[in-house]
């Protein structure tokens, strides 16, 4: 009987007042505005003779916002209307529709620019500068390092521009780009699902607006990683070409495919050029070896590449049961190659770098985990613009861990998507109002409701954009 004594006359009605769920969402949407990131993109989606009752830019703003709380469907705006005792009026589902209708081809290009300027201006408040890249225990200094990848989403109805993908499954196969240092996602392209995974003009394009976006005075300093599918001629001559800009140092890390004359160098390098590999703390990795084969391999075959590529490949003991080529299972090595055009550091070093990249997979989940992982719409255009609205969302997570998840608050800025969402956009609060002062409690008993506070607190100290 005890068991269950705790929900005796308990009972659940629909009538509740002054109390508002998800209050923990208040906080990037307060975020954009004092960054700016809402009047931007106002500019961006005005239309000449044309004003809304719902302000476009405010209106993609709170899509973002929904889309950071956990939202999959254009009707989940409706949490926000739920809020606007706070937050005032909220565009229903409907206008939501029109105004992702209007994000056309010129307006995502304003858009572009409107989220540029607000990222300059977050970067410049960020406490303690721009944070470094991290790998092998060491960071990166002032590099700004571009991880780059595409991705899967299955759609389970026909959609426009969908098809059948290389795993077999259905939908799109879109391309994008995210900052190492700050979790930013910068730039996307949504392509049908049998696009290339290796399409140079796709890669160089989603690049190209992911440069766009880091502020001028941190464009120096470039890193660019990207696995097998960036090995490309036109992709690495692209990168190469970067370096005429003057002032600018652009270097790739990039997988590259052991083909016939990689493994004839393989059979030839001396023992003595292979060292330990590192792992991401910075320890030698046990059974993994690096070596480079630059100066091995046929001067022909880098005579088709970039001047200044190098050849750098891994050895590593397999698992058990891991499936091995041919070549590999000679003597029972598995072999990983990649390209850089780094002309210091040491080899272990940059193969724990180019491995780093491995943490892009976690930024697409996370994007996945905020709207990438359902377009809403059968039409392709209406589709884009959900995407640009995921790039939105996921800035302003970033912008939030990065601006505000500190001190107090620092419990929360490792959170993922996830566990943010658990712990802090979806708490519930009370509304209370005295004079013309509202206030929104959190419940004292709140594991983390110093921290939501503190978050709080900074966010409305942040100084609007001059």
């Amino acid at each position: 009987m005890k068991r269950t004594s705790w929900s005796s006359g308990l009972s659940v009605t629909a009538d509740g007042v002054g109390v508002i769920s998800h209050a923990g969402a208040l906080a990037p949407r307060l975020l954009a505005d004092r960054v700016g990131l809402t009047a931007e993109l106002s500019g961006a989606m005005a239309r000449r003779r044309f004003n809304p009752v719902h302000d476009r830019g405010r209106v993609l703003t709170d899509v973002a916002v929904m889309l950071a709380d956990g939202g999959e469907t254009i009707s989940d705006i409706g949490v926000l209307r739920h809020q606007s005792e706070v937050l005032g009026p909220v565009a229903s589902a409907p206008t939501v529709w029109r105004t992702l209708d209007e994000v056309t081809a010129g307006k995502r290009k304003k858009i572009q620019v409107a989220r540029a300027r607000t990222r300059r201006h977050v970067w410049s408040r960020l406490p303690g500068g721009v944070p470094a890249s991290t790998c092998a225990g060491r960071n990166l200094g002032s590099t700004i390092v571009l991880d780059v990848d595409a991705t899967i989403v299955v759609t389970h109805s026909e959609k426009e521009n969908t098809a059948p993908t290389y795993k077999r499954t259905f939908g799109y196969h879109p391309i994008g780009v995210w900052c190492d240092n700050t979790e930013e996602f910068l730039a996307a392209s949504l392509r049908p699902g049998n696009a290339g995974s290796n399409t140079a003009s796709d890669h160089i394009d989603v690049l190209g607006q992911a440069i766009a976006q880091i502020p001028a005075a941190r464009r120096r300093d470039l890193l660019i990683r990207s696995d097998g599918a960036g090995a490309s001629h036109d992709l690495l001559n692209w990168v190469t070409d970067q370096n005429r800009v003057r002032g600018r140092r652009v270097e790739y890390s990039v997988g590259f495919s052991v083909t016939a004359p990689i493994r004839r160098a393989i059979a030839i390098a001396p023992e003595e050029a292979w060292g330990p590999a590192l792992n991401q703390s910075g320890e030698i990795r046990d059974g993994a070896e690096v070596a480079e084969l630059t100066g091995i391999l046929p001067p022909k075959m880098l005579a088709k590449w970039p001047e200044g590529m190098r050849v750098i490949v891994r050895r590593e003991r397999p698992h058990p049961g891991a499936q091995l080529s041919m070549f590999e299972e000679i003597d029972g090595w598995r072999y990983q190659a990649f390209v850089t055009n780094t002309a210091t550091g040491q080899l272990h070093f940059l193969e724990a770098r180019h491995r780093a990249h491995a943490r892009v997979e976690d930024r697409i989940r996370h994007a996945k985990d905020t709207g990438l992982g359902r377009l809403p719409s059968r039409e392709f255009a209406l589709n884009q613009a959900w995407l640009v609205a995921v790039m939105i969302a996921a800035d302003l997570v970033a912008w939030t861990r990065m601006l505000a998840c500190t001190g107090a608050a620092a419990v929360l800025a490792l959170c993922e998507p996830k566990a943010l969402r658990y712990r802090f956009l979806h708490v519930a609060a009370r509304l209370t109002r005295s004079g013309r002062r509202r206030r929104v409690k959190i419940p004292e008993t709140w594991p983390w409701a110093t921290a939501i506070e503190a978050v709080f607190q900074t966010i409305a100290a942040i100084p609007k954009p001059a």
